[in-house]
């Protein structure tokens, strides 16, 4: 087959610990600023005259965000760990990706790469790394570094992620500038996951005895924003690249990122006018947020940030059984958790999951066949009669006469997530099943979900070219793992072998009516086992303020999603901002 490019397209308690406060003239901390000596030979008033007519230093521009939820900063800018893991923007800002997808064009802009070609009937992948990059202490990025990115995740299967190596045989960086991915078998959705990989230096990563436990507190790295000015347990800052290879940009000065632990304290300090982006759930967004400086205040919430789901650990029983997932998705009043935690900015889930990123997959068959995510406490209670599930003395129902009392996690500092379980337990009470709440800081919630720890959790769904890489997540049995062992994906443990055959034809699939008939079968099958329960189509948070700063994407320039919440996407925005 001969070589062809392929995309894939129809598819921040406000501180002041940072660096001294600033002064009302924007001087960084002036009880520091060292006396100006008078002139030699001239008066003290003559010098002070001309100091007077001297400009006032120039404030720099360090925009502020309120990205990760946390009571405090641990210093950790290892792009190879998950997310959560590591501090923002460590995979996309700090380090960078080859590609970016672009949700909002469902299409890639390419990066450290400069194009990419398939060939070997899809067993080969060829990419053409960008010239001119530097490391930020100024080596040059070669793909070379790509070669050795991948060679590690290779030896250390834990920072494998996206289960590459999976599919992959082999990769070699044929000269500076081609790097060569070659497949076990065709792989066509491989693109996004090697395309969005974070690429470390070899020149440094060499020489890290385990990149596994590795903090990389002094990051090398090829983004716009690598110095790390300051960081403090309530406070970090970080300085623009000096050799970034985009010219003229970053246009800001730097990032600064102080602690907020909760939804409640970024409103508080979104409206105090202390953040100039975020992406965190602000009820009445309107009147709190908008209504105090219409001039400056903005957000966008398209509804292109996946899926809010409750995960049933399918390890524990009776989450094993299909009935009882399905019944407690019937007892479960979506109407009342847009309105009453989500603040009416979405609408209930349909039974394929789907956000409206994907519309234009989704399998109206699928959705007319997906009747239990329709509020029926009714027949939830039936389902449950029917499946052995009877009502004890007190009304809770038992299983082998062992009462079905289940904990719910969810991030104690996310208002609506919080506000929709409490609607959750208090529903699920009247089907006979006790459910409480316990809440985690993020940290702490992410590791149980990962190694799957929990009953239910409540968790999102990943964002991604096509549903392929959504289903996969919830369903490929080739990703259960261990409970205690972390899972990147499939938090839940489920696995569905009707479901692998699909996905392995969709791999090799090129032809967009292939791709539709598969992406339907799958559908189908998620409707029929129901492995998690859909909620609602959650918002692509984004606030902003354009008091201090422009170059925001907007619904009129949609440019990008707005929100600072997903990787890599975010880094098309980092890029673009500027002072007013």
């Amino acid at each position: 087959m001969p070589r062809r490019a392929f995309v894939l397209s129809a598819l921040l308690l406000s501180t002041c610990a940072a660096a001294g406060c600033r002064s009302k003239n924007g001087s960084e901390n002036p009880s520091a600023t060292p006396e100006r000596a008078a002139a030699p030979g001239g008066s003290a008033q003559a010098a002070a005259a001309a100091s007077a007519q001297q400009p006032p230093p120039k404030r720099a521009a360090v925009v502020t965000i309120a990205r990760e939820q946390q009571a405090t900063w641990v210093r950790n800018f290892n792009p190879l760990l998950p997310e959560g893991s590591a501090r923002f923007p460590t995979v996309a800002g700090i380090y960078e990706p080859m590609l970016v997808y672009n949700t909002m064009r469902s299409d890639y802009t390419p990066w450290l790469a400069t194009g990419y070609a398939w060939s070997d009937a899809n067993k080969k992948l060829t990419f053409t790394t960008r010239s001119g990059v530097k490391w930020s202490d100024g080596q040059a990025f070669t793909a070379r570094d790509v070669a050795f990115t991948f060679a590690l995740l290779k030896k250390h299967a834990a920072l494998d992620l996206a289960g590459v190596w999976r599919f992959l045989g082999a990769v070699t960086a044929i000269d500076d500038t081609t790097v060569e991915f070659t497949l076990r078998r065709p792989y066509v959705p491989g693109l996004s996951y090697i395309g969005h990989q974070p690429i470390v230096p070899e020149h440094v990563w060499k020489d890290v005895v385990d990149p596994v436990t590795f903090a990389n507190e002094n990051p090398v790295a090829t983004g716009p924003f690598t110095e790390v000015k300051v960081f403090q347990n309530q406070v970090y800052e970080l300085g623009k690249n000096p050799r970034y290879w985009q010219e003229g940009k970053p246009a800001v000065d730097g990032l600064r990122f102080p602690a907020y632990p909760s939804n409640d304290q970024v409103t508080l300090a979104l409206v105090n006018g202390e953040i100039d982006w975020a992406g965190a759930f602000v009820p009445d967004i309107e009147r709190v947020f908008v209504a105090k400086d219409p001039a400056h205040h903005h957000y966008w919430f398209p509804l292109v940030g996946g899926t809010a789901t409750l995960y049933p650990n399918a390890t524990k029983k009776p989450f094993d059984d299909v009935r009882v997932r399905k019944a407690i998705s019937m007892a479960i009043d979506r109407d009342q958790i847009v309105k009453l935690a989500a603040d009416n900015y979405t609408h209930g889930a349909d039974a394929t999951g789907l956000d409206d990123s994907y519309e234009r997959f989704r399998s109206e068959k699928a959705v007319e066949a997906g009747d239990w995510v329709k509020f029926d406490p009714q027949r939830a209670n039936q389902i449950l009669d029917e499946a052995g599930y009877p009502r004890g003395a007190d009304g809770i129902r038992t299983r082998l006469g062992k009462p079905m009392h289940f904990e719910i996690n969810v991030v104690s500092g996310w208002s609506d997530w919080v506000r929709a379980v409490q609607i959750i337990t208090q529903n699920l009470e009247s089907v006979g099943i006790a459910a409480s709440m316990k809440t985690y800081d993020f940290s702490a919630f992410y590791a149980a979900l990962q190694k799957g720890l929990f009953d239910m959790s409540m968790g999102w769904t990943s964002v991604e070219p096509t549903p392929y890489n959504f289903y996969r997540d919830l369903m490929s049995a080739d990703l259960v793992k261990p409970l205690g062992e972390v899972a990147p994906r499939n938090w839940h443990r489920f696995g569905a072998r009707e479901a692998d055959v699909l996905f392995h034809a969709f791999e090799s699939a090129t032809a967009p009516a292939d791709q539709k008939r598969i992406l339907d079968g799958l559908q189908m099958i998620f409707v029929q086992a129901a492995p998690v329960i859909p909620l609602f189509n959650n918002p692509s948070w984004g606030e902003y303020s354009t008091k201090r700063f422009t170059g925001f994407p907007t619904m009129e320039n949609p440019y990008a999603k707005l929100t600072p919440n997903n990787p890599p996407e975010y880094l098309l925005v980092l890029t673009e901002l500027r002072p007013r």
